[in-house]
């Protein structure tokens, strides 16, 4: 799964608030389409979004079709952030340290 497609797909509104519905269990796109004020056609390519960035997953039982959420995307993306932060933290420790060396040789 590519990093890009997925928070690409989370910088919409739209998909995050449909991603926290489906929070509450799986729906049928009839009802997760009810709570906005778009096209079906519209709407539909936010799912078409979603699934295509592996965020959720769809079945489809006679006329209907729906939707959960696909968990392993988002502990992908919580993987490449936890690396981040670790990253960061270590650089802001380096540059309190240095900070901390170049104000003690000040006050020498």
């Amino acid at each position: 799964m590519q990093l890009d497609q997925l928070f690409s797909a989370l910088s919409d509104t739209t998909r995050r608030a449909v991603l926290a519905r489906l929070c509450k269990g799986p729906a049928a796109v009839s009802e997760l389409a009810q709570d906005f004020d778009m096209a079906l056609p519209s709407f539909t390519q936010h799912l078409r979004v979603l699934e295509d960035s592996g965020l959720v997953m769809s079945e489809k039982n006679g006329r209907v079709r729906t939707y959960q959420l696909a968990p392993q995307a988002l502990k992908e993306a919580e993987l490449w952030l936890s690396r981040q932060r670790s990253d960061w933290e270590s650089r802001f420790n380096q540059l309190d340290e240095y900070l901390n060396k170049m104000k003690e040789n000040r006050d020498v």
